[in-house]
């Protein structure tokens, strides 16, 4: 084994972790919302301004993430953003009213943005140096972490959520630490040597501005797909007369077919190249999510969402792979663009509801999956590990 392939199995494993603690604490404040806007006595309206601060706050970070993720800047952008949003969780559960937790959250969106760069970034030099794909399976660390830690914030629903988030935070922070001597040797081993002015301009004809677009426009389609599962999957359930617990599981077997998924499309990719495994992938969703919608049973929708989450897996790994060819700018621009379509989803999937019917509503990201499945070639061709 060279020198080279051993750095670059220690650095994955290393980014393994960064996304699996990011997956938990994203997870960890997600299942406790209640708890937060019950603690600060929060209406529904209250809790929706908590809720935009956070995602400004990470737009702000993705932003800032790219313009300052030169690959020698990785290292302390990856301990900064994950000491930054442990440190912020654990101040979000001792807010106890509208104002601190807005300022919490935007701190912790920042902290986030900064990390989602820092760790996407990082990984496509990860991947270059082992010159094979691995960024599913740096996303299924993520999705794996998220069903880990939900499972955790309901075994301990009977914790205050300030006890929780503070364990959570020290925890993180401490192992964040303990890694701190890995994290700063990551520059120099894997990661290719900062980028002159004239290579940083061959890096941006690598990766003309309509591709970009193209990359951010695809994940946003993907993320808003995402959006719907997290926020209408249980909601669609429940329209079917399945009980609240039946009900939940519609979004726990998206999430656990997407975690399979990206396990499983590392190895795809090398065999079929990422251009077929985005297609097939999002004809499998669309068609899926579609005759879940329209079979009007409960079975058939528990069996589309699980085969939307599956099909959805390898899409975003894929995007952001390519979108690394351009740079750390690059991957931020198609994760603002992409986490657009994650936020607006939702919410237009609801007001489509309000004008027609939820069945209906939920043929939009059916609909945009296979629009992923035509455009997939043009946005991935030529795409590398």
């Amino acid at each position: 084994m060279s020198h080279t392939t051993a750095s670059a199995r220690r650095n994955r494993g290393l980014l393994t972790c960064y996304f699996l603690g990011l997956g938990m604490v994203m997870a960890v404040w997600g299942a406790r919302m209640p708890a937060v806007q019950q603690a600060a006595h929060l209406s529904t309206a209250q809790l929706s301004l908590v809720l935009l601060a956070a995602a400004l706050g990470m737009v702000a970070g993705l932003c800032s993430g790219g313009r300052l993720a030169r690959p020698e800047r990785l290292p302390l952008l990856l301990i900064s953003g994950a000491v930054g949003m442990a440190g912020t969780l654990a101040v979000l559960g001792q807010c106890r009213t509208l104002s601190s937790l807005l300022a919490a959250a935007l701190a912790f969106g920042i902290a986030h943005g900064i990390l989602d760069v820092a760790t996407n970034s990082a990984a496509v030099g990860c991947q270059n140096a082992y010159g094979r794909p691995i960024m599913s399976s740096l996303h299924a660390a993520y999705s794996l972490g998220a069903l880990g830690a939900a499972a955790l914030a309901a075994a301990t629903a009977g914790t205050s959520h300030s006890t929780l988030f503070l364990v959570t935070s020290l925890a993180l922070t401490a192992a964040v630490l303990a890694a701190g001597p890995r994290t700063l040797a990551l520059y120099g081993t894997d990661q290719s040597p900062a980028p002159t002015d004239a290579s940083s301009g061959a890096a941006q004809a690598a990766l003309p501005p309509t591709r970009l677009w193209l990359l951010g426009a695809l994940a946003a389609a993907s993320l808003l797909g995402e959006g719907a599962a997290a926020d209408w999957a249980a909601v669609h359930a429940y329209s079917l007369n399945a009980t609240t617990a039946v009900a939940a599981s519609a979004f726990a077997l998206y999430s656990a077919a997407m975690a399979l998924g990206r396990l499983s499309g590392d190895r795809l990719t090398t065999a079929f190249g990422a251009p077929t495994v985005v297609r097939a992938g999002a004809l499998i969703a669309a068609t899926g999510l579609a005759v879940g919608v329209l079979a009007d049973s409960l079975p058939a929708a528990l069996a589309g969402w699980t085969v939307f989450g599956l099909g959805l897996s390898g899409t975003v790994p894929c995007l952001i792979t390519a979108a690394g060819t351009g740079g750390p700018k690059a991957v931020a621009t198609v994760s603002v663009t992409g986490y657009l379509g994650l936020l607006a989803g939702p919410a237009l999937i609801g007001a489509l509801a309000s004008t027609t019917t939820l069945p209906t509503a939920l043929l939009l990201p059916a609909l945009l999956a296979a629009a992923i499945a035509f455009l997939a070639h043009r946005a991935l061709e030529n795409t590398t590990p």
